[in-house]
């Protein structure tokens, strides 16, 4: 017998404190929430969440720590301009909500700053391999969880550091969703183009942030799949 989907905070369970702060971890990964848009039940990790704010506004809660009710949606750009255009933030809550314009695009850059906060925490734990020997290094070894690219990098270093990953057992996730600056910004270090993730549990993180920001930005540039099709890059 399935048991019925959490919607609102207050009816969760206290669980422990991430070291992020809130409840967090593994444990509130695996609660389960109700899509108000689709009406299906899914992990807290696949959802956003959402609260009422001030004068009615509609609210992101991507660290699901903010006070009130949680109206959760489904983490896709298509997800999102739904429950905005339908009124369904409104009817979930069962008070007015306004969503404001952009909402989906706002998200995406929260999601993105999340995601290069993560890489910044990595290099300060010393789970990130950054410069192409070591992160071919990384990749040979079996450590790294993630590949991640500059999206304008030269696609001749990219090419051999794929072709490498091809040859290990396991695949290895790609990200060539932020730019060499974006990169750069967010490990301190200038000139950044190739960097691998080392598994642990700051790679479970961002694994769960990327993978919320693939549903609202490509995570492999356009130009890279055409690279791949016409035999120029990797």
């Amino acid at each position: 017998m399935s048991r019925p989907a959490r919607t609102s905070d207050k009816q969760s369970p206290t669980g422990p404190l991430s070291s992020e702060g809130g409840r967090g971890g593994a444990a509130a990964d695996e609660r389960e929430r109700r899509d108000i848009v689709s009406g299906e039940v899914a992990e807290e990790a696949r959802l956003i969440r959402f609260v009422a704010g001030p004068e009615g506004s509609v609210v992101p809660d991507l660290a699901r720590k903010l006070p009130g009710r949680g109206l959760w949606v489904a983490a896709t750009r298509e997800a999102v301009d739904t429950a905005a255009k339908k009124g369904l933030f409104s009817r979930a809550a069962k008070a007015k909500l306004q969503a404001p314009d952009g909402l989906s695009d706002l998200i995406e850059r929260l999601l993105a700053k999340r995601c290069l906060e993560q890489l910044g925490l990595s290099r300060r734990e010393g789970v990130l391999a950054t410069g192409f020997e070591k992160t071919q290094m990384a990749i040979r070894s079996g450590k790294a969880a993630w590949i991640i690219e500059a999206s304008d990098g030269a696609s001749d270093g990219r090419r051999k550091l794929l072709h490498t990953a091809a040859g290990q057992a396991n695949s290895i996730p790609v990200c060539g969703a932020f730019s060499a600056e974006e990169l750069g910004l967010a490990l301190g270090l200038e000139n950044v183009i190739h960097v691998a993730l080392l598994a642990g549990r700051r790679a479970e993180r961002w694994t769960e942030e990327v993978s919320k920001l693939a549903g609202f930005r490509p995570l492999l540039p356009l130009s890279w799949r055409e690279e791949a099709r016409s035999g120029r890059g990797g």
